[in-house]
């Protein structure tokens, strides 16, 4: 243990536990938090920035921990990839938090009507209560802290659901918390699917879930009974469009990068790629080129990770199984190996659009090749398909870039890039329709986890009394004039 932890544990009270096992002690710990958010509600900023300060102490302390059980859970993750994916943006996350946390919990003014001056219109953000997390497996670290900065940021109390798929990250990650926080502030659920049934059906203040659009239903209907206000991030089949005028070298680069990391299990992970067809063996012999450069020696290449497990695994490689072998173009010259979850990039090239790889979102390195005629084909399909949570243009025709921007809805969009979006602060993050509800980070996190409370502040000196009965000449002259 270290000093930084000594220090902060002297002051912790230690009744209950900092992790849950059972539903019985996950319900226990749960009402012990909502019991305090009620009575000893945080609201001064010195309490959350220590906070904050302690999940930065965690983090800068167990960076090698973390990995290491994130490799473990994958049978091997890139260390640079959860140093780059993971650590970075939870760093950056914090500091904007600290720096802006002050300012954005501070009541603001809001405008107001001259009929009702002096009076005056404030917004007030106060801490819902207790928040709950359930985070994924892909990014078990950065999906767990990100809600966190801004749930701690609000003022709010925190349980997490751990993903069971990653159980070797999720222990690690539970034990440092209990080191590095009272039982008072956040509890880690640890447990299988039933455990994160019953903590869906927890009456939280507000719930975060990140993974699947098929279980975020279940957990939004879970959440109903309990009115419990829900931020859902979905995934989905996030779409390129690469246009006539595009730089290929430059888009596929980026859509590469995007599909190659954390070997294509990442949410918003380009899903597919649409594309003038003569463009098409060109972009195929780019992306082998850029596979030879970036990832030689794929098999023993340390910086390529593995499938998480046998049944995701065995879940892709029925994608592939699935297709004619002359629309499977392999980017390398290793095939898959279930032993090891090995999965190297492929590229699909003109899959049918109702197959298993056009039909679901792949999460794996499978990149589907489609043409288009035209660019009205191209935001056509897009269209045609659920809101993705994410969607990628290329080119520099401007107007061109403003017809897929104006024409279509996506969660984000990145315009000559992929994913970058995710680590903007200042840009909320999150989907819409079936890639998810609500955004959070930054400010937009901290005032998704707040309550914004609207206050009116009457003068002393006012005019109400006017419009008080028996209602007489001035008052009818008063509703002439703004009646119409």
């Amino acid at each position: 243990m270290t000093d930084n932890t000594q220090n902060i544990n002297e002051h912790m009270p230690h009744q209950t536990s900092s992790i849950a096992h059972t539903a019985e002690e996950m319900r226990a710990q749960f009402e012990h938090l909502q019991a305090l958010s009620r009575t000893q509600p945080i609201n001064d900023w010195a309490t959350r920035e220590t906070q904050l300060d302690n999940l930065e102490m965690m983090l800068s302390d167990n960076q090698s921990s973390f990995a290491s059980a994130i490799s473990a859970d994958f049978g091997h993750r890139s260390e640079s990839e959860t140093q780059f994916a993971e650590l970075f943006p939870s760093f950056t996350g914090i500091s904007h938090a600290k720096k802006h946390g002050k300012k954005w919990m501070k009541p603001q003014r809001a405008p107001i009507s001259a009929l009702y001056m002096p009076a005056h219109n404030e917004i007030q953000p106060q801490p819902l209560g207790v928040v709950g997390i359930m985070v994924p497996w892909n990014y078990p670290l950065f999906l767990a802290v990100g809600p966190m900065i801004d749930a701690l940021a609000a003022g709010n109390r925190i349980m997490i659901k751990m993903s069971e798929a990653a159980p070797k990250f999720a222990q690690t990650f539970a034990d440092a918390v209990a080191r590095y926080f009272s039982s008072d502030m956040i509890c880690v659920v640890l447990g299988e699917v039933d455990i994160a049934v019953a903590f869906s059906e927890l009456p939280f203040d507000h719930l975060l879930y990140t993974g699947s659009t098929a279980v975020g239903k279940k957990v939004m209907a879970a959440a109903a009974p309990n009115l419990t206000p829900v931020t859902l991030e979905l995934g989905g089949k996030s779409p390129v469009i690469v246009l006539d005028d595009a730089n290929l070298e430059s888009a596929v680069n980026r859509v590469m990068m995007g599909k190659t990391l954390n070997a294509g299990q990442t949410c918003i992970a380009p899903d597919y790629v649409l594309i003038p067809r003569r463009y098409h063996e060109s972009f195929i012999q780019a992306a082998k080129d850029w596979m030879d450069k970036h990832y030689p020696d794929i098999e023993h290449n340390p910086d390529y990770s593995r499938i998480i497990n046998s049944a995701q695994f065995t879940r892709v490689k029925g994608y592939l199984d699935a297709l004619p072998s002359e629309q499977v173009h392999a980017l390398t010259s290793i095939e898959a190996n279930s032993e090891t979850r090995l999965m190297p990039p492929v590229i699909v090239r003109e899959p049918a659009l109702d197959s298993e790889v056009m039909d679901n979102e792949i999460f794996a390195p499978i990149l589907p090749l489609i043409h288009y005629e035209t660019l009205d084909d191209a935001i056509h399909l897009v269209n045609s398909r659920p809101r993705p949570l994410a969607l990628y243009v290329f080119g520099e025709h401007q107007g061109d870039i403003e017809q897929v921007r104006n024409r279509t809805v996506s969660g984000g969009l990145c315009v000559n890039e992929v994913i970058m979006h995710v680590a903007q602060h200042d840009l909320p993050f999150g989907g819409v329709g079936d890639s998810g509800t609500g955004a959070y980070h930054g400010k937009a996190g901290f005032e998704r986890l707040s309550h914004m409370k609207p206050v009116f502040v009457q003068a002393k000196l006012n005019g109400m009394n006017l419009l008080l009965p028996p209602y007489g000449g001035l008052f009818k002259k008063a509703m002439a004039l703004f009646l119409k």
